[in-house]
C-alpha cells in the first residue's frame, strides 16, 4: 500500500494528512502525467496473477513414487524390446496423468475470480476534469467518484459527499451494509447501494484489502490425504521392490559369476529381465486411476445431493473432517434482515409500530431495513390506500427516515423510524429510560433496535409508538444440521465478521456454544496468518467461534487447527472466505456463494441451507470405505506377487509367472476392480482417516498369508510335475502347466482376497459386494478360468486342475477371513490400550 512507502497510516490519519502525503489536489487531482508516472511506479491496480505453463502442468501429473516406478518399468520394457509390455504400461501411465490433468483443468481459478469481481471503469478528477478511466490505470493520490449501484475501485478515504451506504458483506462478512461519512475507509470491491461521495485513492490492486485477500488465496492449500497416503503406499512398495531387487540381482550375480564363472550379456539381460518382472509386479499401475475413478463417481454421486465437486481429493478430505468451520452470514442464517417482536410503548398496538414504520419506508429504495419492515406486514395490499406526497431518506446526520402520508379519509399525517435515541429525541425525550433499556437487552442479543414515531399535528408533537427489533434469523435446517453434524464426530465453530453481540445471540439459538471471540482481542495487528504464536493457538483450539474477523483471521485459524492435528472443513459465500475456503482440507461454498468463493472452495453447494453437508460426509466416508478396501487388497496382493516371485527365483530356481501373465494379471486383476468406486459399504459415525500403520499392518499380515497360500500350491504343484504319474489327470508335466496354474491361482485369489479386504468382519455378513463389483470379479474369473481351460494367450491346462484350485482357493477364503478379523482385533485392543494409557497419564498429570 502507498503507506508503506511514505511510512503515513492513510487508513487512519486525518483527510487532511492523507491528502497532503500523497501530494494530490483536491480540487483538481492529478495530472495525466503524474498519474503516469505513479502508474510505473505502483504498477497496475488488478491483481497480480502467477501463471503455470501448459508443459509445467502437465509434467508435474508425471512425477511421484509410483509414476517414478510406472516409468522406470516401461523404460526397461523398452530396452529389453518388450513392445507389448511397454505399451500396456506405458497407456496406464498416460491414462492416470490424463485422468488427473482434466480434473485440475476443471477446477475454476480463484484469482482470476477475484480478478473479475474489480470494477472496470472508474470515474476520476485528472486535471480538474472528471473522466471515465480503466479502473487499472487508478493509483494511489487519485480522486474518485462513487455513486448508486457502483463498485468501490480501489481502496479509498472518502474526502467529501453527504454519505454512501456500501455493502461489504462479500469482504468482511458483515450482514448489512454499512454507512460511511467523510473521513471512513471504502474497501475496493465493495458495493454502494446508497448515496454519493468523493474519496482519495491509498491502496490499488494488491496492496487492497481486496488485493491482500488475493494473496492469501494463492498462498493458500493444503496437501491431500489422498496424496500423501499414495506416496506412504508408493514408498513403501518402493523400498520393497528395491530391497528384494538387490538381494535378487545379488544371488544371480553369484550364481553366474562365482559358481559358474561364465558371467556374459545374456545373463545381464536375463537379471534386467527379472528386475523388469519384479517391477511390473510391485507397481500397482491402476491405484491412481483407481483412486481417482472412485472419487470420480463419487463426485457423480454428491452432485445428485446438490453438491459439485471442484476438486477430487477434497471428498477424502471431508471424510475425515473433525472441525467445521462455518461463516455465520447467509451461511448458518438466511442474511435477510427480520423484524422481531414489536416492544410497544404506553399500550400502543403492535400492528400499528409495524404499519407506521413501513409507511416510512419506500421499497424503491432497495434498503435492507425499508424492506424487512415492509416485508413484517401481514397484507402489503393496505399501503395502496396512503398516498405519500413527501418522503426524506435516512442520513447519517438526522439518522431516520420521514414521510408525510394521507390516508383514505384524506387526513395528513407525519411518521418516523430511524436510531432510537434520535426518534427519542424527536418525541422531546418521550420514554427515553424505557427506550434505553430495551434498546440496551436488544443490544446484548445482537439485535439492531428501532424506533418509530406518529405525529397527526404536522409536527407539532410526536408519538413515539414502540421499537422494533431486527436481526438476521438462523436457517431453518441450521440447528439440525449441526446437530447431525456433531453426531458424526465433527465439531462445528462459528466464524463471521459481525460484531460479538450478535455472534453470541447466533451462537445461543444454534446451541454452538458461549466461547465467542473478537478477533481484535486474539490477533495482533501485524502477526504472520502462517505461524499464530502458541498462546494465540491454544485460545484458537478452545473456543466456540470468533467474531469481527477479517479474511486474514479466517486464514490463520483454519491454519492454527490443521497444523494441530485437525482437518478442516470450511464454508463460506464470500470474497472474504476465500482465502480460509482454498486453504481448508474441503472449503464448501455455499448456495448463492461469490465466485470468488466458489472458485477457492473444493465443494460447492447447490441447494440452500446446510443440510447437503451432513448428506455429503456420509458419502465422503462410503467413498473413503471403498478407497482403502482397494488399497488394503492392492498392497496385500502386491506384496504376494513380489515375494513368490523372488523367493520362488532364489529358493526353487524357478519363474512362476512369465513376463506377459504379469501383464495380463495386472489387467484382470485392477481394471475390473475399479467397479469398487460402486460397492457398498459401512458409514463410519467418526471422522476417518489414513492410518497407515494399521493399513500397512493389515496388508502386510494378508500379503504374508496369501504367500503362503501361493506357496503351498507352487509346491504342491513341484510335487505333480516331478511325478506326474503318480497324479494322473492334472497334467502338470513342464514348467509351462505349472505357472498356468499359479496365474489362474493368482488372478481368482486375488478376487477372493478382495471380499476379505473389503470389511473389518466377515465377509459373508452385510453390506454384500454391488452388483458392479459382483459383475466384474465373475467376468473376470471367467475370462481366466477360459483363457487356462482353452490355452488362450496361456499353455493350456485341464479342468480337473482348475476346479481343484477352486476347491483349494475357497478353502483359503475362510482362511484369510480368521486373518483378516484376528489382525483386526489386535490392532484396535493396542490402540485401545494405548488410548487408555495417554488419558490416565493425562489424568495424573492434570489432576
Amino acid at each position: 500500500m502507498a503507506d508503506e512507502a511514505a511510512g503515513t497510516d492513510l487508513e487512519n490519519a486525518p483527510v487532511d494528512a492523507v491528502v497532503d502525503e500523497l501530494k494530490t489536489d483536491i480540487a483538481s487531482g492529478l495530472s495525466e502525467d503524474e498519474a503516469s508516472r505513479r502508474l510505473a511506479t505502483y504498477g497496475p491496480n488488478a491483481l497480480p496473477e502467477k501463471k503455470t505453463s501448459l508443459a509445467r502442468q502437465i509434467l508435474r501429473h508425471f512425477v511421484g513414487p509410483i509414476a517414478f516406478m510406472i516409468e522406470a518399468a516401461a523404460l526397461v520394457s523398452l530396452l529389453l524390446g518388450d513392445m507389448g509390455d511397454f505399451v500396456i504400461i506405458f497407456g496406464l501411465l498416460l491414462f492416470n496423468a490424463g485422468l488427473e490433468f482434466y480434473q485440475d483443468s476443471k477446477a475454476t481459478n480463484a484469482l482470476a475470480a477475484l480478478k473479475n469481481s474489480l470494477a472496470p471503469q472508474a470515474s476520476a478528477l485528472r486535471g480538474g476534469v472528471v473522466k471515465t478511466v480503466d479502473a487499472a490505470t487508478l493509483v494511489p493520490g487519485d480522486i474518485v467518484n462513487i455513486r448508486l449501484g457502483g463498485i468501490v475501485p480501489a481502496d479509498i478515504r472518502l474526502i467529501s459527499g453527504d454519505y454512501a451506504s456500501i455493502d461489504q458483506a462479500a469482504l468482511t462478512g458483515e450482514s448489512l451494509p454499512v454507512t460511511k461519512k467523510v473521513g471512513d475507509l471504502a474497501y475496493s470491491g465493495s458495493v454502494v447501494k446508497q448515496g454519493e461521495m468523493a474519496g482519495v485513492v491509498i491502496g490499488t490492486g494488491g496492496n487492497t484489502f481486496f488485493g491482500r485477500t488475493a494473496r492469501l488465496v494463492a498462498g493458500a492449500g493444503a496437501v491431500s490425504q489422498a496424496q500423501k497416503a499414495m506416496f506412504h503406499i508408493g514408498n513403501f512398495l518402493i523400498v520393497l521392490a528395491v530391497v528384494l531387487a538387490l538381494i535378487m540381482v545379488a544371488v544371480q550375480v553369484y550364481v553366474d559369476i562365482v559358481k559358474a564363472d561364465n558371467w556374459g550379456l545374456a545373463d545381464a539381460l536375463a537379471i534386467l529381465q527379472f528386475v523388469l518382472v519384479l517391477l511390473v509386479a510391485s507397481i500397482p499401475v491402476a491405484m491412481p486411476a483407481v483412486f481417482s475413478i472412485t472419487m470420480a463417481l463419487g463426485a457423480l454421486a454428491l452432485s445428485k445431493e446438490k453438491a459439485i465437486v471442484s476438486r477430487l481429493s477434497s471428498i477424502d478430505e471431508m471424510a475425515g473432517a473433525d472441525i467445521l468451520c462455518s461463516d455465520k452470514t447467509g451461511t448458518l442464517t438466511k442474511n435477510i434482515l427480520t423484524l422481531g417482536e414489536p416492544i410497544p410503548l404506553d399500550g400502543v398496538d403492535s400492528a400499528e409500530i409495524v404499519f407506521c414504520g413501513a409507511l416510512a419506508a419506500r421499497a424503491e429504495d432497495s434498503d435492507a431495513i425499508d424492506g424487512a419492515v415492509i416485508a413484517a406486514l401481514p397484507d402489503k395490499m393496505v399501503l395502496g390506500k396512503y398516498r405519500l406526497s413527501r418522503f426524506t431518506p435516512f442520513d447519517p446526520v438526522s439518522k431516520r427516515t420521514e414521510a408525510s402520508v394521507a390516508g383514505p379519509d384524506g387526513k395528513t399525517f407525519l411518521v418516523s423510524k430511524g436510531a432510537p435515541h434520535a426518534i427519542v429525541a424527536l418525541c422531546g425525550g418521550e420514554n427515553a429510560a424505557a427506550v434505553d433499556a430495551h434498546v440496551a437487552e436488544l443490544g446484548e442479543k445482537g439485535y439492531r433496535a428501532l424506533a418509530v414515531a406518529r405525529s397527526d399535528d404536522d409536527g407539532a408533537h410526536w408519538q413515539l409508538l414502540g421499537i422494533l427489533p431486527m436481526y438476521d434469523p438462523p436457517r431453518d435446517d441450521s440447528r439440525q444440521t449441526i446437530d447431525n453434524v456433531r453426531a458424526k464426530g465433527v465439531t462445528v465453530k462459528m466464524i463471521t465478521g459481525d460484531d460479538t453481540a450478535i455472534a453470541r445471540e447466533t451462537a445461543r439459538q444454534l446451541g454452538l456454544g458461549a466461547n465467542i471471540l473478537a478477533a481484535a482481542d486474539v490477533f495482533p495487528k501485524d502477526m504472520d496468518p502462517d505461524n499464530v504464536p502458541g498462546p494465540i493457538a491454544n485460545r484458537i483450539l478452545t473456543a466456540d467461534g470468533f467474531a469481527r474477523v477479517f479474511p486474514e483471521h479466517k486464514y490463520a485459524i483454519v491454519k492454527t487447527f490443521q497444523k494441530n492435528g485437525h482437518l478442516v472443513a470450511m464454508t463460506g459465500d464470500g470474497v472474504n472466505d476465500a482465502p480460509a475456503l482454498k486453504q481448508a482440507d474441503c472449503g464448501i461454498a455455499v448456495s448463492g456463494a461469490t465466485d470468488a468463493a466458489r472458485s477457492a472452495a473444493a465443494l460447492i453447494l447447490t441447494a440452500p441451507g446446510l443440510s447437503v453437508i451432513e448428506n455429503a460426509i456420509d458419502e465422503a466416508r462410503r467413498i473413503f470405505g471403498r478407497i482403502t478396501s482397494y488399497t488394503v487388497y492392492r498392497v496385500a496382493l502386491t506384496m504376494t506377487i513380489m515375494f513368490l516371485v523372488v523367493l520362488s527365483t532364489i529358493f526353487l530356481g524357478f519363474q512362476p509367472l512369465t513376463p506377459i501373465m504379469i501383464v495380463l494379471m495386472s489387467l484382470l486383476d485392477d481394471i475390473p476392480i475399479m467397479t469398487v468406486a460402486y460397492d457398498n459399504t459401512t458409514v463410519s459415525d467418526q471422522p476417518i482417516r489414513w492410518r497407515m500403520p494399521h493399513l500397512l499392518t493389515v496388508s502386510a499380515v494378508l500379503g504374508f498369508a496369501s504367500i503362503v497360500q501361493s506357496f503351498g500350491l507352487l509346491l504342491m504343484g513341484m510335487e505333480v510335475m516331478s511325478e506326474p504319474a503318480r497324479w494322473p489327470g492334472l497334467g502338470i508335466t513342464d514348467t509351462a502347466h505349472l505357472q498356468s496354474m499359479m496365474f489362474l491361482q493368482l488372478v481368482a485369489g486375488g478376487h477372493l482376497l478382495l471380499l476379505v479386504a473389503r470389511k473389518e468382519n466377515w465377509f459373508t455378513k452385510r453390506p454384500y459386494p454391488a452388483p458392479p463389483l459382483m459383475i466384474a470379479m465373475v467376468a473376470t474369473q471367467l475370462v481366466a478360468v477360459l483363457m487356462c481351460g482353452f490355452g488362450i494367450l496361456v499353455p493350456q491346462i485341464p479342468w480337473l486342475l482348475i476346479g481343484l484350485v477352486w476347491i483349494y482357493l475357497i478353502v483359503w477364503l475362510f482362511v484369510l477371513g480368521l486373518v483378516r478379523i484376528g489382525i483386526d482385533q489386535v490392532l484396535e485392543n493396542r490402540s485401545a490400550r494405548r488410548a487408555m494409557s495417554i488419558d490416565v497419564m493425562n489424568e495424573r498429570l492434570f489432576r
